[in-house]
């Protein structure tokens, strides 16, 4: 099978190219820089923007399927005037560009790469969201990928071209950026964290259960034109999380007791409450549709996952 994948050089990128290679599959890939010796093995195709205009003729020809993984993700202290119409213009505007130019082109199927931010930012402790929950995503990132769900959807319905919808949760891995690399570095330093008294629960995916669900995703005949929510299938509560984390790492958990409400408290004084509440909050999803439809499950386990990740 010949598979574009763009973002190949991203951190989710990296490992679905060497599992594909695994498989002996043909690979084209886009990045924004000349080829790497990352994906020397493959087509590389250089698109240094993504948007509404973007010409992907070279990278779609022959191509029997699409792992759209490129994006404009959260952006720290983010500068734009106008946050919503940038994460628009790659997010929604130049996925969906892809994927008319995708099903024009004749291919089969096209798996994207979406967020659980459109299912929102937090539950209460003990629920769980579905596929089949009304949609709250709740900034410029979410809102971008949930626009871009449904222009697929619209896609899908006038084209021969299927299209598989994953909303990951909090990947962690090896070299993950973003919350978790944070947080695996706070650990490692030992650094105390007032975090003991956090009663909340997470769900979170191994970069490897992620790649094992998209190679799925490209072939399974019952995953065509649906949706799916994934993680590890054993949620945690933040406390829970570092010591196992530094469990892993053969290094103490250094977590001292401060009440939830002091520390969001603390966190608003210095301009962190996004991150605290990340931290406080509890987000659980309810992966049974993968697990019944594709007969999935996570072939890594959270423990085997986190100590991947910190070593």
């Amino acid at each position: 099978m010949r598979v574009l994948v763009t973002g190949a050089s991203g951190f989710v990128g990296r490992s679905l190219h060497s599992a594909l290679s695994l498989r002996k599959n043909e690979i084209v890939v886009t990045t924004r820089t000349a080829q790497s010796e990352q994906n020397a093995a493959s087509n590389s195709i250089v698109v240094s923007n993504i948007g509404a205009t973007t010409n992907w003729s070279s990278a779609l020809s022959g191509a029997d399927a699409v792992v759209h993984l490129a994006a404009r993700v959260h952006v720290m202290r983010d500068t734009a005037i106008d946050p919503l119409t940038e994460f628009r213009c790659v997010n929604t505007n130049g996925t969906l560009n892809l994927a008319r130019q995708a099903a024009a082109a004749g291919v089969r199927r096209f798996v994207f790469l979406s967020t659980i931010g459109v299912n929102g930012n937090a539950t209460t402790l003990g629920n769980l969201v579905s596929e089949t929950d009304t949609p709250r995503p709740h900034d410029p990132y979410s809102i971008s990928k949930h626009e871009a769900e449904i222009g697929l959807r619209a896609i899908a319905a006038s084209a021969e071209m299927e299209v598989v919808i994953i909303r990951p949760t909090l990947v962690h891995g090896a070299h993950a950026p973003g919350n978790f690399g944070k947080l695996k570095g706070v650990v490692a330093r030992g650094i105390p964290l007032p975090l003991a008294s956090i009663n909340n629960r997470r769900s979170l995916v191994g970069i490897d259960n992620l790649v094992d669900l998209i190679v799925t995703c490209l072939e399974h005949p019952a995953a065509a034109n649906e949706t799916f929510l994934v993680s590890d299938g054993e949620d945690l509560s933040t406390p829970s999380l570092i010591r196992r984390m530094a469990r892993a790492m053969n290094r103490p958990a250094r977590l001292l007791p401060l009440p939830e409400k002091a520390l969001m408290a603390i966190a608003t004084m210095l301009g962190s409450r996004d991150a605290a509440q990340r931290l406080c909050g509890s987000l659980q999803v309810d992966t049974s549709k993968v697990r019944a439809l594709l007969e999935w499950s996570p072939p890594v386990s959270l423990d085997e996952g986190l100590s991947r990740a910190v070593k």
